[in-house]
């Protein structure tokens, strides 16, 4: 296989909308129109009640986790598992076999603890000693066992992808380097729900946003949207993709013309201090006309407040893109079609 189509990424998105239209708990998250500082509407796409998770990642690794499943099913037995399958009491023996381990900032991990609790399987979650101890207990609570690896979020990686090769454990990261980029490609692909609720919405509505804040880690959510938003939607946006000052991986990987290390001190946008990019992710972003933008700490943390002080209550990391738009105001705003679309992408931590 050519390193061209390792990095591709044609998501079967249908596949992962009507997966998660079978789960008992899903449904569409609101798209909400709060008021930016200078009094324009803005759209905000509320994630922080997602599935009982409070994040968009419960719709990333428990689709890829009912994959891999799926997966190990067919090898045994040359079935094709529909939704249905994975509550009966076979599949599930077999579930109890399968261990996921992953490593996380906070929600990924909260995302492979909730899958692998939900079909029967095991999860181990590695944690850097800066992720808050609330998350550890979270992920307990949905039955993970938790492991503490490492000073910083680089160092847990290592750690999982240590973990999995020692034990046979199935890794299940949210981002790709070279020899890994098949399984977070699943993940991505249940991101790309979140574009097509949106998109909906939008063909009934005829509202369509003029510009798009993605924020960023590895990069995973902000390519999964901007392939969408480039491949479906009728009116096209501009596409800003947001990422803190401390970490801006994916703008200095652009800026290099190759993924790049961006290496800085710990950001307050947890989820988003990711210091190297998926490469996936990266090469999407870099086909899909996308500008970037960094958020210092100081805007990120008054970005929370005020989407807080508007009814979603969320964090620096939740609310970055809402921060972008504050503090770089597009001059296109003084037009009477402006409408800017952000993601609330969590609630609080």
């Amino acid at each position: 296989m050519k390193h061209a189509d390792i990095l591709d990424f044609n998501p079967d998105f249908e596949r992962a909308l009507a997966f998660f239209q079978a789960q008992g708990n899903y449904a569409v998250s609101p798209l909400r129109e709060v008021q930016g500082p200078d009094g324009y509407c803005i759209l905000a796409k509320d994630e922080t009640d997602r599935m009982g998770l409070g994040a968009f990642k419960a719709l990333g690794a428990p689709y890829a986790v009912a994959r891999l499943l799926g997966e190990a099913w067919f090898a045994k037995t040359g079935e094709t598992l529909t939704p249905a399958r994975f509550k009966d009491a076979d599949v599930r023996l077999l579930a109890e076999t399968q261990t996921f381990v992953c490593a996380s900032a906070g929600n990924h991990g909260l995302g492979v603890a909730a899958g692998a609790r939900d079909v029967g399987a095991r999860s181990r979650i590695h944690l850097a000693k800066t992720v808050p101890e609330n998350f550890a207990e979270r992920l307990r609570a949905l039955g993970a066992e938790v492991v503490r690896s490492g000073e910083v979020y680089d160092e847990s990686v290592a750690a999982a992808i240590s973990d999995a090769a020692r034990t046979g454990a199935t890794l299940l990261a949210d981002g790709t380097w070279s020899g890994y980029t098949e399984i977070p490609k699943w993940v991505m692909e249940g991101y790309c729900v979140i574009a097509e609720e949106m998109r909906a919405s939008f063909e009934v509505s005829g509202r369509w946003p003029t510009h798009v804040y993605l924020q960023a880690g590895v990069g995973g959510l902000a390519a999964a949207m901007a392939h969408m938003i480039r491949l479906n939607w009728t009116v096209q946006p501009d596409l800003i993709v947001v990422e803190p000052e401390a970490a801006a991986c994916l703008k200095a990987s652009h800026d290099a013309g190759k993924a790049t290390r961006s290496d800085g001190p710990d950001s307050n946008m947890g989820r988003l201090d990711c210091k190297e990019p998926s490469i996936v992710a990266w090469q999407v972003l870099e086909r899909c006309q996308v500008t970037y933008q960094t958020l210092s700490e100081e805007d990120g943390a008054a970005a929370a407040e005020a989407v807080t002080k508007l009814g979603i209550t969320t964090t620096p990391s939740g609310a970055a893109g809402f921060g972008a738009l504050c503090a770089q105001v597009p001059e296109s705003s003084t037009g009477k079609d402006f409408l800017p679309l952000v993601i609330i992408s969590e609630g609080p931590a």
